[in-house]
């Protein structure tokens, strides 16, 4: 079982999850990384939920789906049911968007958001995934859900030590489908040559088409972009120096790229009658979905300068995420018949950089202060390709972001306190809209904010295996500007009145325990949720795109889970999270509606049970189950939600040359429709979950 733990902390004690019975009485400490964190030798830097998934239990689940977004969800019930598709528009954690980072480079697009954070990297090259629960500003924008920190591999820690490490797998559909089935490989390399160290690797990865329950072709998301049908390849590297004992300097860079294959076309389905959308064989008109990542970033750590800890990254991102191709009636507006084709693909760019320096003991006092600065520079545009023609101008988005966070500690109790004061400027420059808005000429403009963000939160440490903790924190985002400047249909608009950069403010008030003495392990934690301006996602029929609402929300949850270790060989465990969204319909002061299932999760609970059968083989079995719901716009019921529980078996074997690792996904071969597809129904994407899956993998490292 992963470990929640109330702090965000570089050396905060973290106790790992018993995967294996024999590590069960034996518990290892983990450290939240340093990118995540941001204050080095922390023992509580920000007084929250984290979930820590390690490399035991990431290759747990990733023996049952390679999908990241349904890794998160089988172990973290705050975060949303998962599509299953390129796309993760409507996941969330806590009813809110979380940062994605990996090694703590940004990987979101807030400018113009394509919600293809959770693919930009393949889940051979990660060892462990960080999960902040709750708003927080300690790593800029974007955080008002919290924050996903993948960590990739690390080389290897002994002098002269080298490995390499090999993955072969494939998955099907069961019963076996003849276009049922998928296959990856990967191969990693690492070597420590003392002040000089390296981890680099390849993948490779194809995905057949995805059955339902039902043994039905489930169809593919021809715009958003799919899992299925698809190829994926990543090159993945990173060189550390260690200039002497304090300090050391690491240049990592890596480059993904997720590709639709286009085979197949969809089959509408009847979301009315509950008869979901299938897949027929055919091409697309134009090229299929695609996400293409590259980023690179320079760390430098220096653990004694001017008595305190400094730690620096400077990073580079370059993202083009490509769409599926949309009919037009009359695209170039000259009052024709003709059907055009067009595409539209998203291209950002990121420069920035992150510096801290901290020390304790100011003045001989148990006190620590950390201070830091931010810096970045981020360029969006979205283009039709076909046509060629701007969507969504070059829009700039420029920050800069000093803050500072201080811990004290009384004895038992620890408080922390910091603040982040964000000061960001637009720029964009004169445009015209698309032709089916008008070739509407809009002035450009450069609107400016600045906000300050505080934190403050208490650890109380009742015992050496009882802790309570209270926090209050603040997040931010910009709501999706490019919605808003693709759009104009009326003349004579100007991006300094179109465009509101008041950044959608959400604080995350938390109270909670953690107990853990080494055979029971418990977390409960409540919260709640503000945003006086929020924004949410709301479907317009009239131009069947989303738009985004800018409304007073508000939303309260709970969160709980109980780890049990039963013998020396068993372990169990259940959690369960709960959230209930609202928010102002009419700018009446009142909320007044439910949050729609666009924008919060429903409530869900997961369990598993995994067992030593011998030294040489284990398994887990796991559930996870989405409940119930109802969602109403000023008392009446507009949508609902009919839940569903699915299992997984998962069994690691032991050979004398590697490891087998054997996984059924949906065991018990439940039928179902995806949340989003329910709650956001269309017949086109009307989506059923997937069938019973089997996969297998063999992996080595000599």
């Amino acid at each position: 079982m992963h470990r929640h733990v109330p702090a965000v902390a570089l050396t905060a004690v973290l106790f790992s999850s018993a995967l294996h019975a024999q590590q069960a009485t034996d518990l290892d400490r983990v450290v939240v990384s340093e990118s995540t964190s941001r204050i080095p030798n922390s023992e509580a830097a920000l007084p929250n939920t984290i979930t820590v998934i390690d490399q035991v239990e990431l290759q747990q689940q990733l023996a049952v789906t390679q999908d990241l977004s349904q890794v998160l969800a089988n172990l973290i019930p705050a975060f949303s049911p998962p599509r299953q598709k390129m796309t993760s528009s409507g996941e969330s954690v806590r009813g809110r968007q979380s940062l994605y980072m990996v090694d703590g480079v940004p990987q979101s697009t807030p400018l113009r958001d394509g919600a293809r954070d959770a693919h930009t990297i393949d889940p051979a090259m990660i060892e462990r995934i960080e999960v902040i629960h709750g708003a927080n500003a300690l790593q800029g924008i974007g955080a008002s859900g919290g924050i996903i920190n993948i960590i990739t591999k690390r080389a290897p820690r002994k002098q002269g030590e080298t490995f390499h490490e090999v993955i072969l797998g494939a998955s099907t559909a069961m019963p076996g489908e003849e276009d049922g089935t998928g296959y990856r490989g990967s191969y990693l390399f690492g070597s420590n040559a003392g002040a000089w160290d390296f981890v680099g690797g390849l993948s490779y990865a194809q995905e057949g088409l995805y059955y339902d329950a039902e043994g039905n072709s489930i169809a593919p998301e021809p715009v958003q972009g799919d899992l299925m049908d698809a190829n994926s390849r990543n090159m993945f590297a990173k060189a550390g120096w260690a200039i002497d004992d304090q300090r050391r300097l690491q240049l990592s860079a890596n480059h993904y790229r997720l590709e639709g294959e286009g085979h197949y076309a969809v089959v509408d389905g009847d979301y009315r009658l509950g008869i979901p959308a299938s897949a027929t064989p055919g091409d697309q008109p134009l090229e299929p979905p695609q996400n293409e990542s590259s980023s690179a970033s320079l760390d430098y750590r220096d653990n004694d300068l001017a008595g305190g800890q400094f730690q620096g990254q400077l990073f580079w991102t370059r993202f083009e995420g490509r769409y599926g191709s949309n009919a037009y009636v009359d695209f170039f507006n000259t009052g024709s018949d003709e059907i055009w084709y067009d595409q539209s693909q998203i291209n950002a760019e990121k420069l920035g950089g992150k510096f801290t320096w901290s020390r304790g003991w100011i003045a001989d006092l148990p006190l620590r202060l950390t201070l830091g600065l931010d810096l970045i520079r981020d360029t969006t545009e979205q283009r039709q390709l076909a046509s060629g023609l701007g969507w969504v101008p070059p829009t700039t988005y420029q920050s800069v972001s000093p803050l500072v966070q201080a811990e004290y500690r009384l004895g038992p109790v620890l408080v922390t306190g910091g603040v982040r004061h964000e000061r960001a400027k637009l720029d964009v420059d004169d445009f015209v809209t698309l032709p089916q808005y008008g070739t509407q000429f809009v002035e450009g403009g450069s609107p400016e904010f600045s906000e300050t963000l505080p934190n403050l939160g208490v650890v109380w440490e009742a015992g050496s295996a009882l802790k309570f903790y209270a926090s209050y924190a603040e997040g931010y985002s910009v709501a999706d500007i490019g919605r808003v400047l693709r759009a104009v249909d009326e003349p004579g608009q100007r991006v300094e009145t179109l465009v509101s950069l008041t950044p959608v403010i959400a604080d995350n008030r938390e109270i909670g325990l953690d107990y853990d003495d080494g055979r029971w392990l418990v977390h409960l934690a409540a919260y709640r949720s503000d945003s006086d301006f929020g924004s949410r996602l709301a479907f317009n029929t009239a131009t069947g795109s989303y738009e985004v609402k800018r409304e007073a929300t508000e939303i309260e949850g709970f969160e709980g889970s109980l780890g049990f270790q039963l013998n020396e060989a068993a372990r169990l465990g259940v959690a369960y999270a709960e959230a209930d969204g609202r928010y102002d319909s009419n700018a009446d002061g009142i909320l007044d509606s439910d949050l729609p299932g666009a924008n919060i999760s429903p409530d869900r609970a997961t369990a598993y049970w995994q067992h030593q059968w011998l030294p040489n083989l284990s398994t887990r079995v796991q559930a996870s189950h989405s409940d119930d719901r109802e969602f109403k716009t000023r008392g009446v019921v507009d949508s609902r939600f009919k839940g569903y529980t699915t299992f997984d078996l998962q069994a690691t074997v032991g050979l004398p040359v590697g490891t087998l690792a054997l996984g059924i996904e949906n065991l018990f071969d439940r039928q179902y429709i995806h949340y989003s597809s329910q709650v956001r129904p269309s017949d086109e994407d009307y989506f059923a979950g997937r069938g019973r899956v089997f996969s297998a993998s063999w992996s080595h490292r000599f």
